[in-house]
Order: structure tokens, then sequence, then C-alpha cells
């Protein structure tokens, strides 16, 4: 099994991604948060032998035109070991953080892709570009702003989901699904697994031609002192995605759909520390991997089953390379 794991820092990322390749990763990936998404990626593809991932970039701020450029230029940085990973985000952060349209996500995600891949076969095939959709609409590449066929071809596009009709929409048209961290085996065996399926079969896709990449919080330590603090941490995690009632379906999956509102109605108080105790120690094991190196692989690999052959480990805050080196270990 390979493993992705999260790339934190800006100017120590070309160093940080070799010690996180020297430890046994298979690739890094990249959160929107305080620093922008693709400048971490930009230091890391001077790195050899390691995939780049943007976890995710927020497509609905950002035009086609600029993310196919970013895309592209890290492709060739890479040497093809780029992944454009796409994400919708919530509507509050959308409308109020990035001042953007959230009306009709699916239906704009879907439009994104599209609209990605006609500029890609423009600029590689030599295709004249004639996008017109309902959101987006891009008729003019003049040679001046062509770069040209990238030799490693166009980077695959992934797109994290989890409601049912953006997940089905993912595989249909998306090279990749990101399953989101905030998750169970229950759930996506039960729930994401059964959508992709009818997804692939309504486009006519094999099951080959989507790659579904599970993203799984951990929290792990080497003595009972870094497990017990990584809990603490974890527990708050997962107490703001649970927050989120767009989470609510996989609390819902295990009947803890109560619990959403209760941390809602907290979040809106500001009473953030008295969140995470609301998270009971059976919600914490079924939803994070936890323990020692290989309690976490054994979680891993028993959610994962035979859906995936990678996966994005997701944690609270960075881990000791040791301890990581060692999870990935298990899961090899």
């Amino acid at each position: 099994m390979k493993v992705f794991t999260a790339l934190y820092g800006l100017a120590d990322a070309a160093e940080r991604a070799r010690e996180l390749r020297d430890a046994g990763a298979a690739g890094v990936a990249t959160f929107e948060g305080p620093h922008d998404v693709f400048a971490p990626l930009t230091l890391a593809a001077t790195v050899p032998n390691l995939q780049l991932m943007t976890n995710v970039a927020i497509a609905f701020p950002r035009n086609p035109i600029h993310l196919a450029h970013q895309a592209n230029d890290h492709q060739l940085l890479s040497s093809g070991r780029f992944i454009l990973g796409l994400g919708t985000q919530i509507r509050a952060q959308i409308e109020k953080r990035f001042g953007a349209d959230f009306d009709k996500p699916v239906a704009r995600m879907t439009e994104f892709i599209a609209a990605l891949r006609a500029i890609f076969a423009a600029w590689n095939s030599g295709e004249r570009l004639d996008f017109r959709g309902d959101y987006y609409r891009h008729t003019l590449m003049t040679p001046t702003f062509d770069p040209g066929p990238n030799p490693f071809g166009p980077p695959p596009i992934y797109v994290g989901a989890l409601g049912p009709r953006l997940t089905r929409a993912v595989a249909q048209h998306a090279d990749g699904l990101l399953v989101m961290p905030f998750g169970s085996k229950r759930f996506l065996h039960d729930h994401t697994m059964p959508i992709v399926r009818d997804g692939l079969a309504a486009a006519g896709r094999q099951t080959a031609e989507l790659t579904v990449l599970p993203e799984i919080i951990i929290s792990s330590g080497e003595t009972e002192a870094e497990i017990e603090a990584a809990h603490a941490r974890t527990r708050a995690l997962l107490a703001f995605y649970g927050s989120t009632p767009a989470y609510r379906p996989v609390l819902a999956a295990h009947g803890w759909q109560d619990l959403q509102p209760e941390l809602n109605a907290l979040s809106k108080q500001g009473r953030w520390a008295e969140m995470g105790g609301l998270i009971t120690d059976e919600m914490l094991h079924t939803i994070a991997a936890c323990g020692i190196p290989a309690d976490v692989g054994r979680h891993v690999r028993d959610r994962v089953g035979d859906v995936a052959d990678t996966v994005c480990l997701y944690q609270a805050a960075p881990i000791g390379l040791p301890t990581l080196a060692a999870i990935i270990d298990e899961l090899r």
C-alpha cells in the first residue's frame, strides 16, 4: 500500500518533502489553509521520486484558465508527478471568505472539470478552444498564452466528495475520488462505494478508470504520552468536522446524528475548547486510526479493504518522522 501524507510549512517545503520521501511516503499533499496550496509544491517539485497533490485546491473562487496554468506548470516542474486535487468547500466559506458563488455546486464542479479538460486538450492537441457552459466560457487561446503540449500529458484531476450527488458526479467525470477524512469503514463501504459503482456504470466507465483515494485521520505516537496528546488534538479536529452539517451523514451512519447540531451550537458560541469533550472513545476509534503504528496499520487495512492500494494519512498536527515511517512500514 502506498501512502500520501501532509506537507506542512512553506520555506522548508523541499527539505520536509525529502524527509517524508525518505520516511517512505509515495507522495505529499498540501492543504489550502494559512498558505497557498500550490506554493509548497512548487518547492517540493525539486524532490525526485515523490508525487505531489493539492488536497485540495478550492475550485469555485478560481477560474479554470488560471487553475489550468498552475496545474500544467506543476506537471512540468515535477516531470509528470502532479495530481490536481479539487474541492468545493462549503457555502459559508465560498460566499463569506472567498466572496464567490456557490449555487448548484455539483453542476458547477462537473462543468469545471469539463472546462479544464477542454483547456488541456487545446494545449496538447492544438484543437480550437471552444468551451461554452452555464458557468464558464473559454473561446480564445492565442499563441502568446498557449504553453503547448505538455510532454508528460495533462495532470489527472481528483475531486474530494462526501455527499451522494457529488460522489456520483466525480465517479462519472473525474480521474480520482478523494474520500473525505471524516469517515469510517461503514460509511466507505455502505455509502460511498455503492454510489461510486453507480456513477461509473452510468458513465459507461470501468473501475480502473477511477482512482479511489481514501483519506484517513491518524492519531498516533510512540509513547503513551505522545498518543494521549495526539488523541486530544484529534478529538478537537473531529469535533470541528462534526459541527458541520455536511458531515452529519457520517455520524448518522453510526447513530450519532444528534451530536452534529450540539457541536454546531457550541461552535457558534465560540466554545471550541469544550467541543472535543463530546467525542467519545468509540467515535474517536471509529473515525480515526488510533494508537501505536501497528494499531494504525491494522485500522487502515481493515477500513480500506480492497477499495484502494493508496491512502492519504491526515494528521491533526505533524507527527514525528519515526512514527510516520513505522506506520508506512506497517502499511507496506
